[in-house]
C-alpha cells in the first residue's frame, strides 16, 4: 500500500512537471511570435 501510494505521488509530480514545461514552451513560443511581429 505505501508502494502504491509512492507511485502515485511520483506519477503526480511527472504529470505537474511536464504541465509546466508545456505552459512555459506555450508562453515562450508566444513571445517570439509576437517578437517577430
Amino acid at each position: 500500500m505505501n508502494l502504491v501510494a509512492l507511485e502515485l505521488f511520483f506519477v503526480g509530480l511527472l504529470g505537474l512537471a511536464s504541465l509546466a514545461i508545456a505552459f512555459v514552451s506555450v508562453v515562450v513560443v508566444k513571445n517570439l511570435y509576437r517578437g517577430q511581429r
